[in-house]
């Protein structure tokens, strides 16, 4: 079986062509080629197919580490995107994927780099039905009570603002995390993201995914808290970028004045 090893800001994804599979993935599967020690070791498995609309250049499907299946990832798209290119199912540099959560059209910027059009996110969804409008909300956890922000970017986040750069550090993800991921106000459970602003525009992330963990980067993690951070941050000019800061590196965050986000980074065979 041929597959690619792919990785953005340490998110690592095995990438395979679904043609070429001897198999179906199934949930077991999946926890098996992910695994250290019988698998590749990866924080998921990208399967790449042709596509059912041929406006599309390819379909996505994204499955975690643990078997379940993503509507989207910031970071796996990417890398689905340039193994696109350099694999050659297309020449163009603005093509239109489809996955789980819709269509998403990229825009290839360099040999290494893109620009995703995410969609538009929303603050109310039916994984957080008993939200409202706004998103707003508090969760229980380690002992304390936490507000966030309910984000809705393709998958669900949750959105915790901090005070300072220490009291993020100083999270214990590992015992926190678990438990806001599977509150009650989730009914398909969340992605859990910690941020606090280090200068106007510049944010510092923490990530907890849905299915894996805490992890070095996530793509729609980023979205979710630059979306947050906007929406505490009502003055500034909607589309300015705002850079999240990640443990895996940086990425960048276009939030329109309609929430259209817009994701930029690199990923790497």
């Amino acid at each position: 079986m041929r597959f690619e090893k792919w990785q953005a800001l340490g998110n690592d994804y095995m990438i395979v062509e679904q043609e070429e599979l001897p198999f179906a993935l199934t949930p077991g599967r999946v926890r098996r080629l992910c695994e250290g020690h019988f698998g590749v070791h990866a924080d998921g498995v990208l399967e790449i197919s042709r596509p059912q609309d041929p406006a599309h250049v390819a379909d996505l499907r994204i499955f975690n580490p643990d078997g379940s299946e993503a509507e989207l990832s910031g970071n796996g798209a990417r890398e689905a995107i340039l193994y696109l290119r350099h694999r050659g199912w297309t020449a163009e540099d603005t093509f239109a994927i489809h996955t789980v959560a819709g269509t998403i059209r990229p825009t290839v910027t360099g040999p290494s780099t893109c620009r995703v059009d995410m969609g538009q996110a929303h603050l109310s969804s039916k994984d957080f039905p008993g939200g409202s409008e706004d998103g707003r909300g508090e969760v229980s956890a380690g002992g304390g009570r936490w507000s966030f922000r309910h984000i809705s970017i393709g998958n669900p986040q949750c959105a915790i603002q901090v005070g300072s750069e220490a009291e993020l550090s100083a999270l214990a993800l590992e015992s926190i995390g678990p438990r806001i991921e599977a509150d009650e106000q989730f009914p398909n459970r969340t992605n859990v993201s910690w941020y606090t602003e280090l200068a106007s525009g510049r944010i510092r992330a923490r990530i907890f995914e849905r299915g894996v963990g805490e992890t070095l980067s996530s793509g729609t993690g980023a979205a979710g808290s630059a979306v947050a951070y906007r929406q505490e941050r009502p003055g500034v000019s909607p589309g300015e970028p705002v850079s999240v800061m990640l443990d895996g590196g940086e990425l960048e965050v276009e939030v329109g004045e309609d929430l259209r986000v817009h994701l930029s980074g690199w990923a790497l065979p």
